[in-house]
């Protein structure tokens, strides 16, 4: 198994709160849940008992039929599985809850009745059906699981060099143009790769671009069957593989017409909700009147959509036919691609953002005297004020938004950012990072 963060968020769980709590790892299909779940469990506990509701035989599902009566559902259990569960030393996991709301609605008496701990894992668990007749739990410590992050990615790789990395950001000192550019073709091998496990796996075993781009569309054909199961018109599916569109076309909101190519109805938007409770993307809404409390004036009706996983965000975008674009993903990791590529490294800026934890929100405002619109990517809170983020692929020269930003909010600003694929450096009081920095200012700004 790979080296997971969640993995160490189970570690925080089980030595503070599971007595009080089971641990709900949540996310999106195929980031690697169900392995952290039981390859924890393993290491942590005496003995353990995994109950995979997506394949579970039937003796076993018939032992739900008395969770009502904790001593002979845990006989029964224990019988129709064969492991012996040792009270305060075992754990029970049940994996994708989401196929038995029951059992996740019984998880408040399982709790209180002490004996064990509990995991959970599972995807689409927000969606409306597989909550419907159900008192959702109170007794769930959720432990939302992410695609890799670079990090994360770099472990599995193999390469040691991140903490080396992260000790020269903080000299603020410039990498060296020959550094920057391997460190910036190592970032884009991840862009290109993205974190989905499953596709990490096969990068790190060696396989070429055309079978790792196989695995992705695996993945992404996966999703498809899920969002049709959700909305057989097809309209959810549709949703989903326009946001890389809608993004590289440089729209300052995302427009659900311009995917479904009708006109935005109730159905619509209630199909939209239950996408975002897929964990398949992430939200960043527009600001209206940025201040430290974000969220305050975020508006509901203008938003921008990015995928949870830049890999998968690459094989759409490049994949539109059958057969998979070798040439272009060349071109990626040598940087000779002819678009400008800053829609493809603001999404891997989110995917960042929320693997650390932050909500994500941007800013537009009108230009003076003009019908164009001065953006933001995105702004985070630190320290009492606010931190404007601009993303940009290549060039550094351009950076009207965020100096006027900068200006008009002159009180409200903490420190400024723009990352690129350039060296370290500042212009005045804005600071410039390479992209693959990312994660070491967002852990500064998190201590600030």
């Amino acid at each position: 198994m790979f080296k997971r963060k969640a993995y160490s968020a189970l570690t925080e769980w089980k030595e503070k709160y599971s007595k009080n709590y089971a641990a709900m790892l949540e996310g999106a299909r195929r980031v690697g849940k169900s392995t952290i779940a039981e390859e924890f469990a393993k290491n942590n506990f005496r003995s353990y008992i995994k109950v995979d509701f997506a394949n579970v035989k039937k003796d076993i599902l018939d032992v739900f039929d008395d969770i009502a009566s904790p001593d002979i559902f845990f006989l029964r259990l224990q019988t129709a599985t064969g492991t012996t569960l040792y009270p305060g030393e075992s754990v029970i996991v049940f994996d994708e809850i989401q196929r038995a709301p029951f059992v996740r609605q019984a998880i408040k008496y399982l709790v209180a009745n002490g004996r064990y701990s509990y995991i959970e894992t599972g995807s689409l668990i927000s969606i409306r059906k597989n909550v419907k007749d159900i008192v959702i739990p109170s007794e769930e410590y959720f432990i939302p699981v992410y695609p890799m992050d670079y990090e994360e990615f770099m472990w599995a790789a193999g390469n040691d060099t991140y903490d080396v990395l992260r000790q020269l950001y903080h000299t603020n000192a410039p990498v060296g143009n020959s550094l920057n550019r391997k460190l910036m073709r190592d970032f884009r091998i991840y862009m290109a790769v993205g974190g989905m496990p499953q596709a990490v796996e096969a990068y790190v075993e060696g396989k070429n671009f055309e079978e790792i781009d196989r695995v992705k569309r695996a993945i992404l054909k996966l999703y498809e069957e899920d969002f049709y199961k959700i909305d057989p018109s097809g309209r959810l599916s549709k949703i989903y593989n326009s946001v890389p569109n809608q993004l590289s076309s440089n729209k300052k909101r995302f427009v659900i017409s311009g995917a479904t190519g009708k006109r935005t109805t109730n159905k619509d938007r209630e199909i939209f909700s239950e996408l975002l409770d897929s964990k398949t993307v992430l939200i960043s809404y527009n600001v209206t009147n940025p201040d430290v409390s974000l969220g305050a004036t975020a508006s509901e009706d203008s938003y921008k959509l990015y995928l949870s996983d830049t890999g998968l965000f690459t094989t759409i975008l490049f994949n539109s036919v059958d057969q998979v674009h070798r040439k272009i993903y060349d071109k990626l990791l040598s940087d000779k691609l002819d678009a400008d590529l800053g829609y493809l490294y603001e999404n891997a800026a989110a995917q960042m953002l929320a693997a650390s934890g932050s909500k994500l929100f941007y800013h537009t405002w009108k230009k003076p005297g003009s019908v164009h619109y001065y953006e933001i990517d995105f702004l985070i809170a630190s320290n009492a004020k606010i931190v404007p983020i601009e993303i940009k692929s290549s060039s550094v020269n351009t950076h009207v938004s965020i100096s006027a930003f900068c200006k008009k909010y002159s009180k409200k600003v903490y420190r400024q950012y723009l990352f690129s694929q350039k060296d370290v450096g500042h212009i005045e009081q804005l600071n410039l990072k390479p992209i693959y920095m990312m994660p070491f200012v967002l852990e500064e700004l998190r201590a600030d």
